[in-house]
């Protein structure tokens, strides 16, 4: 199983793609047009270990929401997510049993890495 949980107007998701070339064995999950599934998500938190670990907390609702200040459950992270796309770290990049979370340097560069194995 190949799958890229993306958002098509994110121009960090775009600029990743592109650099990672993927070939098209992979499922691209464009998650606006598309949200997110309680399936998806859990498996996404099967292979993350945790909801938190997935959660965008730069995204624009985190802060008008005032989350910042508050202590969220894992079932509240999961329930953020399933409402609103803005607040899935992305890109999610999944590939067989490893998962890559996110646009840091460290984290695409671990994935090219696994890619070119």
């Amino acid at each position: 199983m190949k799958i890229i949980f993306y958002l098509k107007t994110c121009n960090t998701c775009t600029r990743i793609i592109n650099e990672l070339n993927l070939d098209s064995s992979f499922v691209f999950r464009e998650i606006k047009s598309n949200p997110i599934t309680i399936k998806e998500i859990e498996m996404i938190h099967d292979l993350s270990k945790n909801y938190e670990s997935i959660f965008n907390k730069r995204a624009k609702l985190f802060s008008e929401k005032k989350l910042k200040n508050i202590i969220l459950t894992e079932l509240e992270y999961k329930n953020y997510i399933l409402e609103n796309y803005t607040f899935l770290k992305r890109p999610v990049i999944i590939i067989g049993d490893e998962i890559f979370i996110g646009n840091s340097k460290k984290n695409v560069l671990e994935l090219k890495k696994y890619l070119s194995e």
